[in-house]
């Protein structure tokens, strides 16, 4: 029989083109789904913010940084700066490029990602922030 079970979560972030790693809650939410079977959508529903499957290790996370930068420099003159008294287009255009969204197949109860993946949350505004995480798994028990 087919089910659906979603679940939401928050954590605090620094921005800064920041990364945390999902996966503890991703899992938690699989097991309390009882599905064993199917698909597993991690959703940030904040337009600076973006999910992707990535290495979770500290050089990694640098690079991280040096890279948007260069996809976003924080410092070009954008129009929704100028149009909104804002500060944080490049965060905008930085997770634009990466996307709100992962999904990773779950196959026997376990999520499929390879030895050095994790769900990681990259939050790209200037200032720290809530950030709300939607986990929807869809399957069979």
């Amino acid at each position: 029989m087919s089910r659906a079970f979603a679940r939401r979560f928050q954590v605090a972030t620094g921005g800064r083109d920041q990364m945390l790693d999902l996966t503890p809650q991703v899992r938690e939410t699989v097991e309390a789904s009882g599905i064993r079977e199917g698909l597993v959508c991690v959703f940030v529903a904040h337009s600076t913010a973006a999910v992707s499957v990535s290495e979770y290790e500290p050089g990694l996370m640098q690079d991280v940084r040096i890279v948007a930068e260069r996809i976003a420099p924080q410092g070009a003159a954008y129009a929704h700066n100028r149009l909104n008294a804002d500060d944080n287009a490049h965060s905008h255009l930085r997770s634009l490029v990466v996307g709100p969204s992962v999904t990773v197949p779950l196959v026997s109860g376990e999520l499929t990602l390879g030895t050095w993946q994790r769900i990681v949350l990259l939050d790209f505004d200037t200032h720290p922030r809530t950030r709300t995480v939607w986990v929807q798994v869809l399957g069979a028990t």
